[in-house]
Parts: structure tokens; sequence; C-alpha cells
């Protein structure tokens, strides 16, 4: 049953903060640099030919090697050795090396806890219109959850609302942006059938489902026995 909701405002800015919090914190864990390596696969799909004949180029296997090494400086706990390499690769006229050397510049920035620095990398792959959507929704992701706490509620809602929609890969970390949005514009329905929506996504990761589940119920929308229905499906 769902807490009246004259009950629940300390609730609220507490799970609110806890979303934020957790957004920040698993930024690295879920999309973090060895992460990204394997998301390279989304940008050649979404690049195709183009894409493969620039890797048929003699510099492109070069730059390979070159990002290989930055990853190992990286996975060596030697940020500054990779920065070099990095900044080099962000020049690349190869779009996924491009888009890769600018994210992982970004996640080193985050690690520092320079939110500014790493938003301004994330939004060069966010602009980037010869990049992959995926990739540029992932980035634009990012850079919303590194300056959040920077933004007008309508300015998060405006870049993320078309991405915050069930079938896209990114749905789940963008819908809570929104409705954290829409919580601080006093929104409670919009943000309560987000976060049901997101609850009953079947796609949707246990942690994430939960923590919808229990936010849709605080803001009357009863999403408990849908999402048990929705995962026996």
């Amino acid at each position: 049953m769902a807490v009246p909701p004259n009950t629940d405002a300390a609730f609220l800015r507490e799970v609110d903060e806890e979303l934020r919090r957790d957004q920040l914190a698993k930024a690295w864990r879920s999309y973090g640099i060895a992460a990204i390596a394997v998301l390279v696969l989304a940008v050649l799909g979404f690049g195709g030919w183009q894409i493969w004949r620039a890797q048929q180029l003699s510099g492109a296997g070069e730059q390979g090697e070159t990002l290989s090494k930055a990853y190992e400086d990286i996975g060596g706990a030697h940020p500054e050795a990779a920065q070099g390499k990095l900044t080099t690769l962000a020049g690349s006229s190869v779009e996924g090396y491009r888009a890769l050397a600018l994210m992982s510049q970004a996640d080193i920035l985050l690690q520092k806890q320079d939110l500014r620095g790493a938003a301004t990398k994330f939004a060069q792959v966010a602009t980037d219109a010869s990049i992959g959507q995926p990739f540029r929704d992932l980035a634009l992701i990012r850079q919303t959850t590194a300056e959040f706490d920077t933004l007008k509620p309508e300015v998060v809602i405006g870049r993320l609302r078309g991405i915050a929609v069930k079938g896209n890969p990114w749905f789940g970390s963008a819908g809570e942006l929104v409705a954290i949005s829409y919580l601080r514009m006093n929104r409670r329905d919009l943000a309560g059938t987000l976060f049901g929506q997101i609850a009953r996504d079947p796609d949707m990761t246990e942690t994430m489902r939960q923590r919808a589940v229990q936010m849709a119920g605080v803001l009357g929308v009863d999403a408990v026995i849908e999402a048990k229905d929705q995962k026996s499906k």
C-alpha cells in the first residue's frame, strides 16, 4: 500500500539524494572504461562500412595500439600516462577511437571529482553527429549526471525526455534522472508514472526495478504486483 502523501516528504528527499549519489557512483561501475571498450562494438555497428573502411587505413592500426596502451596505463593505475595517448586519439578522424578516447578522459576526470571537466568531455561525444546514436545517448546521460546538481529540472527533462522511453537501451538511467526532476518540479503524478514504467519494464536490472517500485509506491502508483507479473512472463 502506498504511503500517504503527507508523510513522505522527508523520504522523497532522502531517496532523491540517494538516487543522485547512486547515478554518479554506478556510472564508473556500469559504464566505466572497461565497459566502454566493449561498447565500441556498438559504434562499429552503427558506423557501418565507413568505420570499417577507416580501419583499413594504416593509421587506424596504430590508433588501436595506442588506445590499447592507454587502457593498460589506466589498468595499471597510471592515468596520467594514459592522458597523453587519449588526447591524441580524441582528435582522431575515426569516430570509434575518438568517442572512446573522450569518454575515457571523462572517466578519469570523474575519478578526480572533476565533474565540470568530465561533463565537457561527455558533451563532445553527445554532440558529435558522426558517432552512433546509442553511444551519443549514453554520453548525454553521463554528462547530465555529472551536471545534475547544477541544472534546472526543466533542462534535465528537456535533454533526456526522448531517451527516457521504453525500448531505449538507456531507459532506466535516463528515466530515473527525469523522474527525479519531475519531483523537483512537484510533478508527483509524472514522476510516479515514470517510476511505474521503469518498475514494470522486464529489461531493468533488479536493483533499478526495486528502487522504481519503492518510489512508485510512495507516489501512489502500485507497481509491485505488475512488476512481478512482468518478470515472470
